[in-house]
């Protein structure tokens, strides 16, 4: 409770104040996503003097311990989710042998899904969109049709699943995929370095073209490497990886259903928000366009691995841990998480959306903000009135009133706003 006495001023209208968080394809998938400086001309072409950017994540050094690194980390979370004490820190209960981590089946079913999501990329686009522009006021052109990747892929699996195809063993197959596609990152990325060899000055990134091969190749030496329109960069940062996700969780969901005749409530709820973010970072997908990754950096192994490794074996750790270590959830919580999921949402949703619009054109009317202090003057002005008559107020009232005041203010604590002030 507050104890101040108010006015009944007429409301407000403020602007809405600038987000810089992540995009919402980068609250996630977008790696080592940062917001440019400045959004509407992105250091994008490369010139022969001004190649060389300061070196971020430590160097060389930096790069080789993460390329170590990181792999390992995504290993020891899925040996450790599977145990029992599913300890963080500390040691796994056993290491896996060779045969645990690789399988030319599985190198296989990984080969087969990035073909069909690439097949997937190739068809008709409901819109085609073009990219910043780049210094030399040339326009990428990107095909949008990720939302309708999803839904086909969603069709086939749906129709696969009706005619026995048993989903549910891909949970049972997450640590050896993890490692082959961990592998094919590694092949892949060496690749991109070779093929950056012969690209033009005028494409390569400021940030991976150092000297130094280590941290180049974690870099990545070409802005958007591309083969005639098939854009790599922009393919690999939503569609597998992402739709990937989504996959794993499903198939976590189903082998839960095997093992317990049917998935949790808390499996539910993993899997139905978690598929809530994706399908809203495709449906929005042109906003991956003004995003850090596609307009500044390289496509290396940094971001390969993010995209192929990271997102779909370390954001399916929820569901991950469900299948073997169960939590009950009743309904009430149940429905407070979705009511707290829903406001999070919308926050995101909305902040996202202003993000992206300030970056296409900062001067855009909805988000260019304050211009004029003018306007706001009586709102200032009501504040200071206000604050310094509740303190009148209480100096009057404890003259008045003596014990009787303190012993109001022991009941009734806060002066103005409840525990602000």
């Amino acid at each position: 409770m507050s104890r101040g006495r108010g006015h009944g001023d007429k409301s407000l209208a403020v602007q809405p104040s600038l987000w810089t968080g992540s995009s919402p394809a980068c609250i996630g998938p977008c790696f080592f996503d940062r917001l440019s400086s400045n959004p509407s001309k992105p250091e994008t072409m490369a010139s022969p003097q001004g190649l060389q950017a300061p070196q971020e994540f430590g160097g060389p050094l930096g790069a080789a311990a993460l390329m170590l690194l990181l792999p390992a980390t995504t290993l020891h979370l899925l040996l450790a989710v599977r145990s029992g004490p599913a300890r963080l820190l500390g040691p796994p209960a056993h290491l896996p042998g060779l045969s645990e981590l690789w399988s030319p089946r599985v190198l296989l079913l990984l080969l087969t899904w990035l073909g069909l999501q690439a097949a997937l990329y190739l068809l008709p686009a409901r819109k085609v969109a073009e990219g910043l522009e780049l210094k030399d006021k040339s326009r990428l052109r990107y095909p949008i049709n990720g939302f309708q990747a999803l839904m086909l892929t969603v069709l086939l699996v749906g129709l696969g699943v009706s005619g026995g195809l048993p989903l549910g063993a891909l949970a049972e197959m997450l640590l050896p995929l993890a490692s082959v596609a961990t592998l094919t990152t590694f092949i892949f990325s060496v690749l991109l370095y070779m093929k950056a060899q012969v690209t033009p000055t005028s494409g390569l990134a400021p940030r991976g073209n150092s000297g130094n091969l280590l941290y180049d190749f974690f870099m990545g030496r070409e802005l958007n490497p591309r083969i005639g329109s098939f854009d790599f960069k922009y393919f690999f940062e939503l569609r597998p990886g992402l739709i990937g996700w989504v996959l794993i969780n499903l198939a976590l969901l189903l082998r839960e259903a095997e093992l317990r005749g049917s998935p949790s409530l808390a499996m539910w709820l993993v899997n139905g928000f978690q598929l809530l973010y994706v399908g809203d970072a495709l449906w929005y997908e042109e906003a991956v366009l003004t995003t850090m990754d596609i307009t500044h950096e390289g496509f290396g192994f940094m971001l390969a691995f993010g995209d192929l490794v990271w997102v779909p074996f370390t954001y399916s750790l929820q569901a991950h841990f469900l299948l073997y270590h169960p939590q009950p959830l009743g309904l009430p919580r149940a429905l407070l998480i979705c009511l707290i999921n829903a406001a999070g949402y919308y926050i995101f949703r909305g902040a996202n959306s202003q993000k992206n619009t300030f970056r296409k054109n900062p001067s855009d009317p909805s988000v260019a903000g304050t211009s004029h202090l003018l306007p706001y003057f009586y709102f200032l002005y009501f504040i200071v009135l206000l604050v310094h008559r509740e303190a009148r107020d209480e100096l009057h009232c404890l003259q008045k009133y003596g014990r009787a005041w303190h012993a109001y203010c022991q009941r009734v604590p806060y002066r103005i706003v409840p525990y602000i002030y």
